[in-house]
């Protein structure tokens, strides 16, 4: 099966937070594989105008993803403990205590789903969870493609369930947060080339296989298991299109195979990325830390700090297990080397 109509069964994924630029999503697009927009943290407005910009660059589909905002509460017990183990990296940059106030998500989904409609997104995916029936019916109405993400058999039942047309089975080896939403994220650590054969026998539905997928050899192992394509993140972070920092870039490409560690010290919510100074320190800090996204809001001048210092011992370098792999490329390079052409 084609997905899409693309030519080739590759999708970039949708890594929130400026990773995927218009440039980046584009050059996917036209090269034959599906480029794909984080917008969990965009206003309809910036939303639009990045769907604006993409369009400038390729007439070619894309997929524009979302977060299912969660409940978070601020616990204020939470908040005095982690004010504390926060404050020495706030006086290193001379930073102001962060004062988290509700709504603590920093977009309205339904502003975003708007957005989406009105730019006339064909291919919209969600992450965390199945979104409410209302939003479901609303996008399916439009004619919306939709792309649920599920890291058990268990959460991809419930996807197709809920009618959604595609499911994403990312494995515990995929970089950047974890997309589980029934179970704790400690029963859903199921590796990527386990998950996905598990996904195909039990729905009906195509299943994308996400999680340390690098190289040719890896989707040809996904598709070998059934996959009718591959999500790859962490291999598109390195390209000269992706929208980090060079530091972060470089920090990848010189990683070591087991340099990735799922940690929530950053945003509260468990996510794979490099160990450094930062997620040591905070590691036994667990029963401190704040609900997602509320703890990211806590962290989240000290990393934009460390990104303008170069400093990566106090950023979120979110990357998947095979990040060693990683290689500075133009995103043409890497899709010919993926593709063989």
């Amino acid at each position: 099966m084609i997905l899409f109509d693309i030519k080739y069964p590759i999708i970039q994924a949708p890594m929130a937070g400026g990773a995927t630029t218009p440039e980046l999503i584009s050059e996917v697009s036209d090269f034959g594989g599906l480029g794909s927009l984080g917008a969990a943290f965009l206003s309809g407005d910036a939303i639009k105008e990045n769907i604006d910009a993409i369009r400038a660059k390729t007439d070619k589909p894309f997929n524009v993803n979302l977060f299912v905002p969660e409940l978070a509460e601020l616990d204020e017990k939470k908040l005095k403990l982690m004010d504390k183990k926060l404050e020495p990296y706030l006086k290193k940059y001379d930073l102001d205590k962060p004062e988290p106030k509700a709504p603590f998500y920093p977009a309205n989904i339904n502003d975003q789903i708007d957005a989406i409609i009105e730019r006339n997104v064909s291919i919209v995916s969600f992450t965390f969870g199945i979104p409410e029936k209302n939003i479901i019916d609303k996008l399916k109405n439009e004619g919306v493609t939709l792309i649920g993400t599920a890291t058990t058999v268990e959460e991809a039942l419930a996807i197709e369930k809920a009618g959604f047309d595609i499911v994403v089975a990312q494995g515990s080896d995929a970089g950047g947060h974890r997309g589980t939403f029934l179970r704790s994220y400690q029963e859903s650590m199921i590796g990527t080339m386990a998950l996905v054969p598990q996904v195909v026998d039990a729905v009906s539905i195509p299943v994308i296989a996400a999680g340390g997928i690098m190289d040719k050899r890896g989707i040809a192992a996904a598709l070998a298991l059934g996959a009718d394509a591959v999500q790859m993140g962490t291999a598109f972070l390195t390209c000269l299109e992706a929208g980090i920092p060079g530091c972060y870039k470089q920090k990848l490409l010189n990683t070591k195979t087991d340099s990735t560690i799922v940690t929530k010290v950053f945003t509260g919510r468990p996510a794979r990325g490099i160990q450094n100074e930062f997620t040591h320190a905070l590691a036994n800090s667990d029963h401190e830390l704040l609900d997602f996204p509320i703890q990211g809001s806590l962290t989240k001048t000290i990393r934009q700090a460390a990104s303008k210092e170069k400093n990566t011992e106090l950023m979120s370098i979110w990357a998947g297990q095979a990040a060693s792999l990683s290689k500075a490329l133009t995103v043409e390079a890497l899709m010919k080397k993926l593709t063989g052409n």
